[in-house]
């Protein structure tokens, strides 16, 4: 049985048992011993754990952490009978640890499996016979055939065909690239089109794709384990709460005798100064903190990055997918007869997969003539003809080999030329949107004195018009995995607070991972990054991160008041307690009460506005 099922029935087991015993409490007098001997039971089924790193810890003073903090309140509790308190606490807090576990578990699982880049083999080429080979076996100057939907074994320099990559997987970029004899190939892209040979580079160990997987590894471990809320806490609260108890207990008697009264005193001080409120208050203020986050489809995986996310001083964004809405789209026509072009391109077209074919395909769903027979010409586009037409789409190469005149178009996007019958008819604009929201986001984002970054696999010209277009301040471009998690870390070097990487593809997980906080795309993001990421925006819009950073600070506004409420009644009635200007109602008010305060005041964070 794993270790969060056998915690998740200790939890079970105690909350029903404590239910049980406060309602026979309340309904029949049970006898003091009776009461002992259950709740201690309980007590110890639920707590040993703690009570042993308690232990442990007691020879290492400056390790007092939570563990001790929780074993002499509630020790403390037991000792002035309030054996249910004592119960209570450790219940709440082993609950917490149990929820925090789990979630940290889930978010982290299965993210090397979901990494579905790794080739399962490779095609060597052995004089006049293909070899299928493991792509570990792959020697430097091997010469590799790579057939038409499969993936690339390891990096390679291409010697023989011309073919389409499919880099999406590497580079997030949707847009096919292109390649000819003396173009390098990386690992894990797809080859669409064609037959082609590539003298191998790289041993598999050493590729690009296999890199990738080493960063998801290695990331998680580089990425800094902030300590939940309250650990942090118990570090400063512990020592104190300790030294005064043990003041309490020895100072006084010293002078006026009476020791019995002032170790009592003592017990009860451990008792009003248990961290009941702020064990219950603290992690509900976060869980109503990330439950209003989700009604807005925002899904926030761990009360730290809640944290985090209110000290957002760096915003690091992929462009594709994340900026861009990552589906190409028709976006202009450029020709006198507009119908006539967009036709003649869907006849063309309307037999190939590629990602501008489908774009085209989508822009209009009349029924068109098959009655054509189709030439592919890798690298330039497709030749469409019956006896009395024929139609060509693709680059502007295609227009240069079949002496079509036309002046080339430099705009963001791609460009799709067409002819038919030897005339130019006008040419086709097929580009990734830039989300509407964009924009105004980062301008919003700005305000708040966060620098933003774009970091892309694209072109350096199709970045920058990017970037230019939403305002970022810096953007880098051409990068592949491993080298966006280099940037990103310089980037994180220069932050005086949090670094958050919002991204949404397979090459996007590193970043995701060692970001201080990894927030990916929902709608079109791969599993991989979903599950890599700390915080998931289930719509793709840009805005919730605004939404997302509100969220997030007003949650912590409201932690840090119940914090300092609770800490300052319980000051305040110690403090009364000491001149004898107060009695156990008191006392119990600045346990109980101040926790239903606090509890009350956590729920507010549930009900922030968008």
């Amino acid at each position: 049985m794993s270790k969060t099922k056998r915690n998740t029935i200790r939890v079970i087991i105690t909350a029903a048992g404590f239910l049980i015993m406060t309602l026979l409490n309340y309904l029949i007098e049970i006898p003091l011993i009776v009461n002992l001997f259950i709740y201690l039971g309980l007590y110890l089924y639920i707590g040993y754990d703690v009570l042993r790193k308690a232990a442990r810890s007691l020879f290492y003073i400056r390790m007092l952490d939570e563990n001790f903090l929780m074993a002499i309140a509630t020790i403390g509790a037991f000792a002035i009978s309030k054996f249910g308190e004592g119960v209570a606490v450790m219940l709440f807090y082993q609950a917490g640890e149990l929820f925090q576990s789990i979630a940290v578990k889930k978010s982290r699982k299965s993210v090397a499996k979901l990494m579905d880049i790794r080739p399962d083999s490779a095609n060597l080429v052995d004089g006049n016979k293909v070899i299928k080979i493991d792509p570990s076996m792959l020697k430097v100057g091997d010469i590799i055939e790579i057939h038409a939907g499969e993936k690339i074994a390891t990096d390679a320099i291409i010697t023989k065909g011309v073919s389409t990559i499919n880099t999406s997987m590497l580079t997030g970029e949707s847009m096919p690239v292109t390649v000819n004899v003396g173009d390098k190939i990386i690992s894990g892209c797809i080859n669409i089109d064609g037959v082609i040979r590539a003298r191998v580079e790289k041993k598999y160990a050493d590729s690009t794709v296999s890199k990738i997987l080493d960063l998801v590894q290695s990331a998680s471990d580089k990425k800094s384990k902030s300590e939940n809320f309250i650990t942090k806490f118990a570090k400063v609260y512990t020592p104190v709460v300790v030294i005064l108890a043990l003041v309490l207990a020895i100072i006084p008697p010293i002078f006026v005798g009476d020791w019995a009264n002032w170790i009592y005193r003592a017990l009860s001080f451990l008792v009003v100064s248990c961290p009941c409120a702020l064990v219950i208050s603290v992690p509900l203020g976060f869980f109503c903190g990330i439950g209003c986050a989700s009604k807005y489809g925002i899904l926030i995986k761990g009360s730290t990055y809640l944290e985090k996310m209110s000290h957002m001083d760096r915003l690091v964004l992929d462009k594709t997918g994340t900026i861009t809405k990552g589906q190409l789209k028709v976006t202009n026509i450029i020709a006198n007869n507009k119908n006539d072009v967009i036709k003649c391109a869907r006849i063309a077209e309307c037999k190939s997969q590629h990602p501008i074919a489908l774009a085209i395909m989508e822009f209009n769903t009349k029924p068109i003539d098959n009655n054509y027979e189709y030439n592919n010409i890798i690298g330039e586009g497709v030749v469409a003809r019956n006896k009395e037409t024929e139609i060509l789409c693709g680059n502007y190469k295609l227009m240069e080999s079949n002496n079509i005149k036309c002046t080339e178009i430099d705009t963001f996007g791609s460009v799709v030329y067409v002819a038919k019958n030897g005339q130019y008819l006008g040419a086709i604009v097929v580009e990734d949107e830039i989300k509407e929201e964009a924009a105004d986001t980062i301008a919003i984002i700005k305000q708040d004195g966060v620098k933003v970054f774009v970091l892309s696999g694209d072109n350096k010209t199709t970045a920058q018009i990017v970037s230019g277009k939403v305002g970022v301040n810096e953007f880098y471009s051409d990068l592949l995995p491993d080298q966006k998690i280099l940037i990103l870390e310089e980037i994180m070097k220069n932050s005086n607070g949090s670094t958050v990487f919002v991204g949404d593809g397979i090459n996007d997980s590193p970043s995701l991972i060692r970001s201080d906080v990894g927030i990916s795309m929902g709608k079109l993001g791969s599993d991989c990054a979903i599950e890599a990421s700390d915080i998931v925006i289930m719509n793709d819009k840009l805005d919730n991160i605004i939404t997302t950073k509100k969220i997030a600070t007003k949650t912590m506004n409201i932690v840090y008041e119940n914090i300092y409420f609770a800490i300052g009644v319980k000051v305040l009635i110690l403090i009364l307690s000491a001149i004898g200007l107060s009695n156990m109602w008191l006392a119990v008010f600045g346990d109980v009460g101040v926790s239903v305060l606090a509890i009350l005041n956590s729920i507010r964070a549930f009900f922030i506005k968008k």
